[in-house]
């Protein structure tokens, strides 16, 4: 989980997603849902992809993204 001290600024972050760790690039509050496009709170964000560099704001969002790369849609 990340402190405010490590989120700093506010609006909307840029993210390096890593396996099981993120890297915050640009200092922001927020990153938006691939699927959805909904903002995520930093400290809510729970599913990403190392892959597709994406954020999820669900485990249903995270399922939508991974049917569609299945067949081959992005």
């Amino acid at each position: 989980m990340l402190g405010r001290y490590e989120r700093g600024g506010s609006g909307e972050a840029v993210v390096e997603y890593g396996d099981g760790t993120m890297r915050i690039v640009k200092p922001g509050t927020f990153v938006r849902c691939a699927v959805t496009g909904e903002p995520i709170l930093l400290d809510a964000l729970r599913y990403w992809s190392v892959e597709r560099q994406e954020a999820y704001a669900s485990p249903e969002a995270a399922m939508t993204r991974l049917k569609q790369g299945a067949f081959g849609h992005r």
